[in-house]
């Protein structure tokens, strides 16, 4: 009787007198779907249109923010690049030449459909720890290892970590959703993941990085339903080791002079390590409420190191005065949240937890950036998306929006 409710349940899938097991049956009938999804998609993505299922508020906003900060990037760059290089266009030539390759892959991206980063996700796991070890072999820039250099070509490490830990959770938390309440499949695939990544990025060491890492982690986690218990537990492990690795090893020893630096900026003792932040809280106070006018800004003249890289908010104050900070912060938090509406929309956890991730990184950024260069915060070397200079980096964040892209696209499709 029982062959028989089993044949009868699933006609389809007997070979000869055995029968498949239910879990098979199950994971095969996933694979059918997906397929068939990926097939329907496909053949939609045939036509190509840019505004076809593309949500054009959130591709609008990534314009206009690119473009406010390819402004404020030359204002605030040009005094500098003179001076290092003697061509004040040095930098707005390399940003806007990578600007227009990011958009492009941003757009291609879009209509490459998000399901098939499943597989995906543990090999850019493995390259990001790859290439976290390549990072500490490389010649070290201001006592830090972060840049992977090839011939004439360099790129930041951490910027494929922050993807590879976004894509590789939401990849193994939507497939293990229903047993997040448990350790085996709620924290541990997680720690393991976590624990070398931070180990890694201490090495270098690069402080902002592992907040990012630890914060979306966290987030994501928790969104995805892990066990109360067992997320704080893991947590208060993870902070305590981060503190541990700060405090009491030479590693993180640059980052007490910061810390001390950060609860007195005006201190004469420490005044050659705190020389950035007080010429940054000079130029938000001289900016005012309207500013000095876009291209009037002083710091930038010499007296605030490298303005166009992480304190680039700090010339935007000053030129465009709180009224126009304020008006970037608004544009950058539309952003988020339009991405996260996005999210919110998919057909599956995996698109709505990769989404989500995606915005909630460009956010954690902006946030992390106007408070170091405010002095909220101790210094800890972090850019301001869109806007500070890096070409790579502005690449790889424009393919992530197309991540999103594609995940507005998609879910359009598949409604129909």
């Amino acid at each position: 009787m029982e062959n028989k409710k089993i044949s009868s349940q699933y006609p389809s899938r007997s070979y000869g007198n055995r029968q498949q097991p239910e879990k098979k049956v199950k994971k095969a009938e996933s694979q059918n779907i997906f397929a068939r999804s990926g097939r329907a998609v496909k053949k939609k993505f045939r036509v190509f249109s840019i505004r076809a299922g593309m949500d054009m508020p959130f591709f609008l906003l990534i314009m206009v923010i690119l473009c406010i900060g390819l402004v404020m990037l030359f204002s605030a760059s040009y005094a500098n690049a003179y001076y290092v290089y003697g061509d004040s266009y040095y930098f707005i030539k390399d940003q806007a030449l990578f600007m227009v390759l990011g958009i492009i892959i941003m757009i291609l991206v879009s209509y490459f459909d998000y399901h098939h980063l499943h597989k995906f996700a543990m090999p850019i796991l493995g390259v990001s720890f790859l290439l976290l070890v390549v990072v500490l072999f490389q010649p070290a820039i201001n006592q830090v290892h972060r840049w992977v250099q090839i011939g004439t070509f360099s790129f930041q490490a951490s910027e494929v970590t922050k993807f590879a830990i976004v894509l590789s959770f939401a990849h193994l938390i939507s497939i293990n959703f229903k047993r997040m309440d448990t350790f085996r499949y709620g924290i541990l695939p997680y720690l393991i993941i976590l624990v070398p990544t931070l180990l890694l990025l201490a090495a270098e060491p690069h402080i902002s990085c592992i907040a990012i890492v630890v914060l979306l982690a966290a987030g994501m986690l928790f969104i995805g339903g892990v066990k109360l218990r067992w997320f704080v537990i893991a947590l208060s492990v993870i902070v305590g080791a981060i503190l541990y690795l700060v405090i009491f090893t030479d590693n993180f020893s640059y980052a007490n002079d910061r810390i001390l630096g950060w609860l007195d900026p005006f201190n004469e003792q420490i005044w050659q390590e705190t020389w950035q932040t007080r010429n940054s809280l000079y130029a938000i106070g001289s900016g005012g409420l309207l500013g000095l006018g876009l291209g009037n800004s002083r710091q930038k003249y010499l007296y605030l190191p490298e303005p166009q890289n992480d304190f680039i908010f700090a010339i935007v104050c000053e030129e465009l005065g709180l009224i126009g900070a304020l008006i970037i912060i608004i544009l950058f938090a539309l952003l988020v949240w339009r991405g996260i509406s996005i999210s919110l929309k998919a057909k599956d956890k995996f698109g709505s937890l990769l989404g989500i991730g995606l915005s909630a990184q460009v956010g954690l950024q902006v946030i992390l950036n106007i408070a170091v260069v405010t002095n909220t915060i101790p210094n800890t070397g972090i850019s301001l998306p869109f806007f500070s200079y890096g070409g790579t980096s502005l690449v790889i964040l424009l393919a992530q929006m197309g991540v999103v892209l594609s995940i507005s696209r998609t879910s359009m499709i598949e409604k129909g």
